[in-house]
């Protein structure tokens, strides 16, 4: 049997020092390591962005509730345990629609809990919004959170990925919160863009500019990064941050992150 080619989920695993990933998906990211030094600089600052979004949420706005879109499930600190935390009764519903994230996540989270995974394309806004386990542990009266790290790269601009965030906020209450961060070249030699999509070829990415990331909050209220600064999407590393100069590194300059609230 040929082996599995590599996902995104399984890379972006490796990469954060997991287990939950194949001999396919650590020579990806070896390979991609090579190219770009700063390769795992760029999804740490990712990786924490969601962390230190989540927890903004659940402890300065009281959300309980978080939708997780194209979770991956890497082996560590999810947002379920994020949000426990704080909220040890908060609940998540994250989504994906690798068959095999999801088998692992369903074997990682306790049935009938406080999270669960939903197998589904998150451009389909009403199959994941009308899923069983969706409705069991998201009331849609009452404010959500809801995440897409890393996830709207892979979806191409026919498909309107603006379009499928805006069904997601509209569907949700004043006070639900959008915490989003995606891969950009903004900033980035062509040469370097390149040599890093043709490396990983056998995944589409498509890289946006910050005016196309500030599109995705259209209609909402940005909230500031960090204390003092401005209410805009920055560099993933930025948001949150309490050492503005560390955080500002290369690997942080291949993602745009923001976190807004719906008015």
């Amino acid at each position: 049997m040929s082996e599995r080619k590599p996902t995104s989920a399984g890379m972006y695993d490796y990469a954060l020092g997991g287990t939950a990933n194949t001999a396919a998906e650590r020579r990806a990211v070896d390979a991609a390591r090579r190219i770009l030094p700063e390769f795992n600089d760029g999804i740490w600052a990712n990786r924490g962005f969601v962390q230190r979004a989540v927890t903004r949420m659940a402890s300065q706005w009281r959300v309980e509730q978080f939708l997780d879109l194209g979770a991956g499930l890497p082996t560590q600190r999810n947002t379920h345990e994020v949000v426990a935390e704080v909220i040890p009764h908060g609940r998540v519903v994250y989504v994906d629609n690798d068959p095999h994230v999801v088998a692992r996540g369903r074997r990682l989270l306790p049935a009938a809990g406080n999270a669960a995974i939903v197998e589904a394309d998150i451009c389909d806004v009403d199959a994941v919004l009308s899923h069983p386990e969706t409705r069991r542990l998201i009331d849609i009266r009452q404010p959500v959170g809801v995440i897409a790290a890393a996830v709207v790269h892979f979806i191409p601009d026919e498909r309107d990925p603006w379009a499928v965030i805006r069904r997601y906020m509209g569907a949700v209450p004043s006070g639900s919160c959008l915490g989003l961060c995606a891969l950009t070249s903004d900033r980035q030699a062509e040469t370097v863009v390149d040599r890093m999509l043709r490396t990983l070829m056998f995944i589409r990415f498509h890289l946006r500019t910050r005016a196309e990331m500030t599109r995705f909050f259209d209609g909402l209220d940005i909230v500031a990064p960090y204390p003092g600064g401005p209410a805009e999407v920055v560099h993933a590393g930025l948001w949150g941050a309490e050492d503005l100069e560390a955080a500002n590194d290369d690997g942080s300059h291949w993602f745009y992150a923001a976190v807004a609230r719906k008015p």
